[in-house]
């Protein structure tokens, strides 16, 4: 166990600035076999995590989830403490040697350097990359409108992620790396995983499960 979760805010921005520091980046060469997507969502006042883990052909090899209650309120920049202790309980289940997890969120574009992709990392210790929809820090030239045209993504005069677009005529994707890989790999291994759809398959494979099960709580509730 890293550290608590019943902390309060000002507790969780310090623990956030003394766990960026023990962030690894480095080159990942390999071509993994595993590769996760997590998803993670609210219905009905509660925490939904959805892992879907697909192989190289992208076949879907394992999906797990966990539902819990909301134990921390919504404070941006502080989503970790509100999501990652139903991630971590989804994550126990896994019976996959995953090589690699994708996280819909951020990983090292966070105002403290330590956002989903990057604290789950550590906890996890697997390589983990943030695929966003939304910056949530940063500035950046916006790329052209061609597929796979990028930009990088800067903070406080530091490359913190790389703006991509991964489909014409919309709107481009947040990639920063969490933890075990660097900004050029993690470019790199999710251009791989993007097909003709916006997001890489991993995540949007998870979202996809993720509004499903939530249709399924609905109902039964």
């Amino acid at each position: 166990m890293i550290h608590r979760w019943d902390v309060t805010p000002k507790e969780a921005i310090s623990i956030q600035k003394s766990l960026n520091d023990k962030l690894i980046f480095k080159p990942f060469n390999k071509t993994p076999t595993y590769v996760a997507g997590v998803d993670l969502s609210y219905v009905n006042n509660k925490s939904l995590a959805v892992i879907v883990v697909i192989d190289s052909k992208f076949n879907v090899v394992e999906i797990t989830y966990h539902i819990d209650k909301i134990k921390y309120p919504y404070i941006p920049g502080l989503l970790a403490f509100r999501e990652g202790p139903v991630f971590l309980k989804a994550w126990q289940k896994i019976k996959t040697n995953v090589d690699l997890v994708m996280f819909d969120g951020h990983g090292i574009a966070h105002p403290r350097k330590l956002g989903i992709a990057s604290h789950m990392g550590l906890w996890i210790k697997k390589p983990t990359i943030g695929i966003a929809k939304k910056k949530l820090v940063g500035t950046y030239d916006e790329p052209s409108n061609t597929k796979f045209s990028s930009s990088y993504l800067w903070y406080n005069g530091e490359k913190i992620g790389i703006v991509l677009k991964s489909r014409e005529n919309t709107k481009p994707i947040f990639i920063s790396p969490g933890h075990l890989i660097d900004l050029d790999s993690s470019l790199n291994i999710v251009k791989k995983y993007i097909t003709k759809y916006k997001l890489p398959e991993p995540t949007r494979l998870a979202h996809i499960y993720t509004q499903k099960l939530k249709n399924k709580i609905i109902e039964k509730e």
